[in-house]
């Protein structure tokens, strides 16, 4: 350090005073910051409310868990070997196309199944040709040579796009009540709330490798039309949505128990 210039100095310092600066304003700003864990904590306190959901969304890069997985995996197996094996590499992207084209297309079970009964076809398409054999000899003559580091450097960026939509749920989420719904949409006291009655909720698990993974979607539509629905990808969406469903009873009964007889 005693042989750098100024600039590198600078360079060196500027990560550390950038983290100073969000501790200066954290402690600033701590009593006005609202996280989804503030609010569950405000709620689970209100003796007036015995049921609350409090979610955000998810990136869908969450869906690349597999090649995120597969990716450290290989990267530690480069380590053990002196030369990664190409085959490897084609492996990868195999697996790599595949999570794309579900996580592109929307892919749900029938069209999982049509895929399946249309590779079916082709293999006894191929096989009645008598092709079948030169397919999987230039099948397995695909190579995809790749550095140890590469599968490295893939897994960590769908895991800092991961992150940072975990950090962005922290102030961007929907406190589901038996009365209201809290629409948080910043760091502070930035929101809206709305009455149960003006919304609707719909779960949707069609997308098989979503709910293979535990995601699912909770969509938010509004009565007002120019308000714009809200689809959050839920992790957990077995419980949540049976939570969701208890919150929705919660208010029927309500109803109900203050009708005139």
């Amino acid at each position: 350090m005693g042989n750098w210039t100024s600039t590198q100095i600078i360079v060196f310092i500027a990560p550390f005073a950038i983290i100073l600066l969000g501790v200066i304003l954290w402690l600033f700003m701590r009593r006005s910051i609202r996280t989804r864990f503030r609010m569950d904590q405000q709620l689970n306190k209100d003796p007036d409310i015995s049921e609350w959901l409090v979610v955000f969304g998810w990136t869908r890069k969450v869906i690349y868990l597999p090649v995120i997985v597969l990716s450290l995996v290989f990267f530690v197996l480069s380590l053990l070997l002196k030369e990664p094996s190409g085959t490897m590499g084609a492996i990868w992207l195999g697996f790599f196309l595949v999570n794309f084209m579900i996580e592109e297309y929307d892919a749900g079970i029938k069209e999982l199944l049509l895929l399946v009964l249309g590779l079916g076809g082709m293999v006894l398409w191929l096989s009645y040709l008598h092709w079948l054999d030169d397919l999987w000899m230039f099948l397995g003559g695909i190579s995809a040579d790749m550095n140890g580091v590469a599968y490295l450097i893939f897994a960590l960026i769908f895991l800092v796009a991961i992150c940072v939509s975990w950090i962005r749920g922290l102030f961007f989420y929907v406190a589901f009540t038996p009365n209201y719904v809290n629409i948080q949409k910043g760091p502070t006291e930035s929101g809206q709330q709305i009455g149960r009655e003006e919304i609707s909720t719909i779960v949707d698990t069609e997308d098989l490798l979503e709910r293979m993974l535990g995601f699912g979607s909770i969509l938010v539509t509004f009565r007002d039309a120019r308000q714009e629905d809200i689809r959050l990808l839920v992790w957990g969406i077995g419980k949540k949505s049976r939570t969701l469903e208890s919150i929705r009873g919660a208010i029927v009964i309500e109803r109900h128990s203050t009708e005139p007889v």
